[in-house]
C-alpha cells in the first residue's frame, strides 16, 4: 500500500473531553466524502457517547488499519485500546493518563511504517498528563521527541483565509521577547518555505513577517527588536532566495486586502497569530505541525470539558483537520512521484 493511499489516523485525546464525540459526529457528516480514517480508542467509550447522545453510529472494532476502508462507508473504524476506567464526560481521571499516551505512539508507529499517511491528533489534556510525568510543553513537542528530530517543529495554523506560526508558543509575552532571535525567525522561516512548497503546492510561498512592537517599532522610538532580530533575519532569508516581507506592522497586517499579498504570516509571539485566524474562522481553522517526518493535523481548540457529553460540541474545526491532512499527504505525494 503506497502511503498516500493508506488511511489517515486519529488519536483519542483526552477521553473525558470532546474527542470521542467530534470524531463520531465527523464520521457522521462526511463517511460518503471524507478520505477514511479510524480511531485508536475504546470501542465501548465510542458506542457509549454514540448512544448517550442518540447518533445511531456503528462502531467497528478492527484488527488491522488496513480494515479502515472496508467498513468505512458504513461504520467507524477503531483500532482498540483499553481505558483503565470507564470516562465520564468532563471529570479527568489521572488512570487513563497511559491510555491517552499510548494512543498518540501507536499514531506515530503507524504513520512512520507507511500504514498510515497521516496523524489527526485529538486535544490532550496537558494538566493530568503533568501529573503522571509527562514533560513535554504540548503535543507538538511530544510528536517531536518520537520522531527523534533534532529541529524545532513549527505551529501552524490553517484556514481558508489566514495561514499564522507563532514563532514563540506557549510562554508568557516576556519569555517570547527574550527568546525571539534571528537564528529563531531564520530557523523558522526556512521550515515554513518548504512545508508550503512540499505539502501545500506554493511554488514560491510569500511569507509576511510581522513587527513585534507597535509600527514596527517606529525607527526604535517603541523597541528595537526590529532592528536587532527581525530586520537582519530577513535580510539573511531574502539572500537565500525566500519570498519575505517585513516587519510589517500587525495592526495592518490581517485585513481582507491585506491577505492578498501573502500566503503566510509569520507572528512572534502566541495571540499576535491566534487572535486574527481564530476571529475570522473560529470554526474552521486547523493546527499543522511543520518539521516533522510525517503529516501532523489537529483541531484548533482543547478538551471542551465544560461542554463534553452534552452533544453541543461542533466538529468542523476536525473535518477541516482531517480534510487539510489529506490535501498534504496528495501534495507530498506528488512530489515523491516527481
Amino acid at each position: 500500500m503506497r502511503q498516500f493511499d493508506a488511511p489517515t489516523i486519529l488519536t483519542m485525546g483526552e477521553p473525558s473531553g470532546i474527542g470521542g464525540e467530534i470524531t463520531l459526529k465527523a464520521w457522521l457528516a462526511g463517511h460518503d466524502k471524507l478520505s477514511p480514517f479510524c480511531i485508536i480508542d475504546s470501542p465501548a467509550r465510542l458506542r457509549n457517547i454514540s448512544d448517550s447522545l442518540n447518533l445511531n453510529i456503528n462502531v467497528t472494532e478492527i484488527e488491522n488499519i488496513e480494515e479502515t476502508g472496508k467498513v468505512f462507508k458504513n461504520s467507524l473504524p477503531v483500532l482498540p485500546i483499553t481505558l483503565p476506567n470507564h470516562a465520564i464526560p468532563g471529570q479527568l481521571d489521572i488512570i487513563n493518563n497511559p491510555a491517552v499516551l499510548s494512543s498518540i505512539n501507536q499514531a506515530v508507529h503507524l504513520v512512520q511504517t507507511g500504514q498510515a499517511k497521516a496523524i489527526v491528533t485529538n486535544p490532550i489534556h496537558k494538566k493530568i498528563l503533568y501529573q503522571t510525568g509527562f514533560t513535554h510543553p504540548g503535543h507538538t513537542e511530544y510528536l517531536a521527541a518520537l520522531a527523534d528530530i533534532n529541529t524545532e517543529p513549527v505551529m501552524m495554523l490553517a484556514s481558508k483565509r489566514l495561514r499564522v506560526i507563532p514563532v514563540t508558543r506557549h510562554i508568557s509575552i516576556r519569555e517570547a521577547i527574550t527568546e525571539l532571535t534571528s537564528d529563531l525567525i531564520i530557523g523558522t522561516a526556512i521550515t515554513v518555505d518548504k512545508a508550503l512548497k512540499h505539502d501545500f503546492g506554493f511554488p514560491n510561498p510569500k511569507i509576511a513577517i510581522a513587527a513585534l512592537n507597535p509600527h514596527a517599532g517606529e525607527d526604535g522610538m517603541m523597541g528595537d527588536e526590529e532592528k536587532i532580530h527581525i530586520e537582519p533575519a530577513i535580510t539573511v532569508l531574502k539572500n537565500m532566495g525566500l519570498s519575505v516581507a517585513g516587519p510589517l506592522p500587525p495592526d495592518t497586517l490581517f485585513h481582507q486586502r491585506a491577505r492578498e499579498n501573502y500566503d503566510v504570516v509569520l507572528c512572534m509571539y502566541h495571540d499576535q497569530a491566534l487572535i486574527p485566524i481564530k476571529t475570522l474562522d473560529f470554526e474552521t481553522a486547523v493546527n499543522v505541525t511543520l518539521g516533522l517526518p510525517f503529516i501532523r493535523t489537529s483541531p484548533d481548540h482543547g478538551t471542551a470539558l465544560d461542554i463534553a457529553g452534552k452533544g453541543c460540541a461542533n466538529e468542523q474545526s476536525l473535518i477541516s483537520a482531517l480534510e487539510t491532512a489529506s490535501d498534504m499527504a496528495a501534495n507530498r505525494s506528488k512530489i515523491t512521484d516527481a
